[in-house]
């Protein structure tokens, strides 16, 4: 029933981060910098998912690397990571930064630059290009940076916001990465 949702998400999204990015600008009119950079994780991270995710390019990706062939990653596992996951924890992170402080805002600046490491290093260790990498390294180290200074300028924004949005972003990592190494252990056992 959801099986096209969850092949083809990407499309949609990558659509919708274009129309956010169009009307940012009337959207956020009268917004602090610091918020605008907050907001902006959300769209460009749906443009960097368009360069990862289409054709299944990350899902072939994880599992010719890890699973020689085998599914370790399905394309719900890629949707729910990316939709109720990163959307999610962007739509929160604004949420809390709007209502309870900017300090909040970087659980998605954080999200955003440790995806663009995750792309890096392998892309160094191997050697070779990852799907995602291009945009991680155009697109999300700026913005990233840009908006961690942003953020980390506001009044009350401490280190206690930096180790929550840090420690959030390296958790929702492992995560996956269990996630798979996790199925690639029920995978070998099985045969």
């Amino acid at each position: 029933m959801f099986d096209r949702l969850f092949k083809n998400w990407v499309y949609g999204g990558m659509l919708a981060g274009i129309l956010i990015l169009g009307l940012t600008p009337v959207i956020l009119r009268g917004w602090t910098w610091p918020m605008i950079a907050i907001f902006l994780q959300l769209p460009v991270y749906m443009l960097h998912q368009y360069e990862e995710h289409d054709a299944n390019r990350f899902g072939r990706f994880v599992n010719d690397m890890l699973g020689n062939g085998r599914t370790l990653l399905s394309s719900a596992a890629i949707f729910v990571i990316n939709v109720p996951g990163v959307w999610g924890i962007n739509m929160i992170s604004i949420w809390l930064a709007a209502d309870y402080g900017a300090g909040f805002g970087l659980i998605g600046v954080y999200l955003t630059l440790v995806n663009a490491v995750v792309h890096i290093i392998p892309a160094i260790r191997l050697r070779s290009y990852n799907p995602g990498l291009v945009s991680g390294l155009v697109l999300f180290l700026p913005l990233g940076i840009w908006a961690l200074v942003e953020v980390s300028s506001v009044s009350g924004v401490s280190w206690p916001h930096h180790v929550l949005g840090l420690l959030s972003a390296i958790l929702i990592h492992i995560a996956i990465v269990a996630y798979v190494l996790g199925n690639r252990r029920r995978a070998s056992q099985e045969k």
